[in-house]
């Protein structure tokens, strides 16, 4: 539906179910930029006049996926902090010795469950771990802790790995999860 409102146009989409609304206002003073942001579950875009709508909708599909990732992210952080998950598998599979600098779950991250940078002490998680069941999520985590140790995949390294009672397991569940994906 568009609708004329002082110089504006506004167009309006349907809200589907998990998904947030969408409100594109085009301005005939804006020029150049495209803008966005998140209000109560509507995303917010101030566009030019003149700029045609194929082009529009690519921008606005682009700054939806974003602003979905960050609530993603946000809402596996509080569901799980995965500080205290890796605090509580350093106590029981690492005696403590590990010093972790920071732990985080990524959206950006696709082609990978998890990468350690071990010269940093800092792991990243997939946001894909987050919605899978918490022994494969412990099984990853523990797998990027044991980099830390040692950085390679060597026997050394699966030796600390397997310490985790689920480990071949959590494999098994990984290695299905990419196989039906599409990547």
């Amino acid at each position: 539906m568009l609708q004329l409102v002082r110089q504006q146009r506004t167009r309006y989409t349907k809200r589907q179910k998990n998904r947030m609304d969408i409100k594109v206002i085009r301005s005939r003073k804006r020029m150049r930029t495209v803008s966005a942001r998140v209000e109560q579950d509507t995303l917010i875009v101030h566009a030019p006049a003149i700029l045609p709508q194929e082009r529009l909708d690519k921008i606005v599909l682009d700054f939806k996926s974003r602003f979905e990732r960050k609530k993603l992210k946000e809402d596996l952080k509080k569901k799980q902090d995965l500080a205290q998950v890796a605090a509580g598998l350093n106590a029981k599979y690492f005696g403590n010795q590990l010093k972790i600098n920071s732990i985080e779950y990524v959206t950006t991250q696709n082609r990978k469950f998890g990468c350690c940078d071990y010269t940093q002490a800092r792991i990243r998680i997939s946001h894909r771990i987050g919605l899978m069941p918490a022994w494969v999520r412990d099984y990853v985590v523990v797998h990027e802790m044991a980099h830390l140790i040692e950085p390679n995949h060597s026997r050394a390294f699966w030796n600390i790995v397997f310490r985790y009672r689920l480990a071949e397991r959590a494999k098994g569940y990984l290695m299905a999860a990419f196989r039906n994906s599409d990547l």
